[in-house]
């Protein structure tokens, strides 16, 4: 079996403009909510992640036919002869956002099986939410063996007010419920943008979906969807991740096509350390480094908050910084995974249990050997090794491929020096 790494040859400074890719956030549930859809749809500015080809993979298992043009992004996707048949534990287990497959699969069939889910390991992450609420909405929930049988020979109308503004959840309810005719409220509900553009593609569809000030969503259920084309936000986590590597290495970047509108905080927490963030009137961000940045504490919190996703790069940022921060991982509990890997490269960080952390900032960080424990901590390995000193070698690609398309060649566009090995 082939070996493959990550070499990175540090320091650099990275200089220059890229453009984003589609969001694999938003992506994922836009193709699981093409199941309440019988016909074509297209998709575009799709990103070219591991995690698409495994939707991709399910919505095929179901049924459905998909023509992927990987060089103009475009996905097509025929439901036609779509079926509900069991959702393996292979695809499962590779990618945790394939749950989101039970609300469109109870709507439209009545019944879904799928394999408990699997993706990074960020924690327990339960799926309690959107269990309770399918129940609530007269599902049948049965444990057999590996699998989730539900069944509903019909879904009813519910008003839910969830404990915590899961994304997931969210997204299971809203699919569920626009086929359930009457009227379904969500109180509390998330408000990502990536749960912002599924409203758009819902609606697109036919259904009557309004967002109500403050978290509230409102579904009139539909008899019927159609099929859609819709482009796919910008990632505005890619966004982050390439603004956070030119302030670490302490150089400029322009992203014409950043969505700024949703990356406030975190643009301001950049600021707030000393760099300087430039926003044009269509929303691009343009960011030249300060080369003293200071360190900032922050909290990670659902949207509009400091986003969970870009918490272990925004660490590098403070590993670097002048002084000492504290940061406080409030969405997921395994989160501070990358700890032990950048402590590897020098890095002065100690943890309060697995939900805080404190940075002292260091002059310099030195190339090691380390591992991927998941897709955001990837992107924060690959930033400190284009900061450190020597070379860095990054194993557990499979997690940055899950997260980001071509990261690296872009990375090198910008003056990286990023090799991917395979022994």
């Amino acid at each position: 079996m082939n070996h493959e790494y990550m070499l990175i040859e540090g320091p650099t400074r990275l200089q220059g403009e890229v453009t984003l890719e589609g969001a694999k956030n938003a992506v994922l549930v836009i193709m699981a909510s093409l199941i309440l859809t019988d016909g074509k749809s297209r998709l575009t500015n799709v990103p070219v992640s591991s995690d698409v080809f495994q939707m991709i993979k399910l919505l095929q298992d179901l049924g459905a036919e998909v023509l992927f043009d990987i060089p103009n992004k475009t996905l097509d996707v025929d439901t036609t002869k779509l079926h509900p048949a069991a959702v393996s534990p292979e695809i499962m287990q590779k990618m945790r956002a394939s749950i989101l497959v039970m609300g469109p699969l109870l709507a439209r069939f009545g019944k879904a099986s799928v394999a408990l889910p699997g993706g990074c390991l960020l924690g327990a992450r339960p799926i309690d939410l959107h269990l309770r609420a399918f129940a609530n909405m007269g599902a049948h929930i049965e444990v057999k063996g590996e699998y989730l049988d539900l069944t509903a020979a019909r879904l009813t109308p519910q008003r839910f007010v969830l404990e915590y503004p899961s994304v997931g959840a969210t997204e299971n309810i809203m699919m569920a419920a626009i086929g359930t005719l009457g009227q379904t409220i969500i109180i509390n509900a998330a408000i990502e943008p990536e749960v912002l553009d599924l409203i758009i593609v819902l609606q697109k569809m036919g259904a009557d979906i309004q967002l109500e000030v403050p978290g509230t969503i409102i579904i009139n259920g539909v008899s019927h969807l159609k099929p859609i084309q819709h482009m796919i936000v910008p990632d505005r986590l890619e966004a982050g991740t390439l603004l956070l590597a030119a302030a670490v290495t302490k150089g400029s970047i322009a992203i014409p096509d950043a969505p700024a509108h949703y990356m406030e905080i975190f643009l301001d927490k950049l600021q707030e350390m000393g760099h300087c963030v430039t926003v044009s009137a269509t929303g691009g961000i343009t960011l030249v480094a300060t080369e003293t940045p200071r360190a900032v504490s922050f909290k990670t919190m659902p949207y509009p908050g400091f986003p969970t996703d870009l918490q272990a790069p925004m660490m590098v940022a403070q590993c670097l910084a002048q002084g000492s921060s504290t940061i406080y991982e409030t969405v997921f509990e395994n989160r501070l995974v990358q700890v032990r890997e950048l402590q590897k490269m020098g890095a002065q960080i100690t943890v309060d249990g697995p939900l805080i952390a404190h940075c002292k900032g260091v002059d310099l960080l030195f190339g090691a050997r380390v591992i991927a424990p998941d897709i955001r901590a990837s992107a924060a390995l690959v930033i400190a090794g284009l900061a450190a000193q020597g070379q860095t070698i990054m194993t557990g690609l499979h997690h940055f491929r899950r997260g980001y398309t071509r990261l690296e060649e872009k990375l090198n566009s910008l003056g990286a020096r990023i090799t991917i090995v395979t022994e």
